[in-house]
């Protein structure tokens, strides 16, 4: 064989050794333990010269507020929200609001951090969408400061809802109350 031809096939087992480790890394992050998963994230970042960072959830291990949960908020003055809440292992959190209408814009996203134990903190953000004329009508920011149950299946406390102009910079109505959530059961 010739120089050139032998260096191909080593280039190429090189790629594909790479990967297939990325093929196997990948899988199990997304389907792995969560020490798998938080592995492969701090290895990651370590490689990538700490362009990512693991998110910051308090102790290892303990993000028992991780899944997929039944919500109400109901304020001390004013109509009140339900739906469903996913908080997500990376300290990002997704909520579909059942009192609010596609057309306006029932999804919005937040970040949380663990704050002690079984106590978190969520920082949401929502965009408001006029009916008629589909601009935008507001900006939001909901925060949860809440308390798991000690089984791990319900949570409570309290969050502010302040609403903006669509600038986001003048704050036109606020609100507050408590909030609760039951855990969805994978049945």
């Amino acid at each position: 064989m010739s120089k050139l031809f032998r260096a191909y096939v080593k280039a190429s087992a090189a790629v594909v050794v790479g990967f297939g480790a990325i093929a196997f890394a990948t899988s199990a992050s997304a389907c792995g333990s969560d020490a798998l998963t938080h592995a492969a994230s701090l290895q990651d970042a370590q490689s990538l010269g700490s362009l990512l960072h693991q998110a910051d959830m308090g102790s290892p291990g303990n993000h028992a507020i991780v899944g997929m949960w039944s919500f109400t908020m109901t304020p001390t003055a004013g109509p009140g929200d339900f739906g469903f809440q996913q908080w997500h292992s990376d300290g990002t959190e997704l909520m579909l609001s059942g009192g609010r209408t596609p057309i306006i814009n029932n999804y919005c996203m937040g970040v949380w951090r663990q704050t002690a134990p079984s106590r978190y903190h969520l920082n949401h953000l929502a965009i408001s969408y006029d009916a008629t004329t589909q601009k935008i009508d507001a900006r939001v920011n909901i925060k949860e400061d809440v308390t798991l149950d000690p089984s791990g299946n319900s949570y409570t406390g309290s969050f502010t809802l302040d609403v903006y102009d669509p600038t986001g910079r003048t704050m036109v109505a606020s609100q507050h109350g408590q909030v609760t959530a039951q855990r969805v059961q994978a049945n």
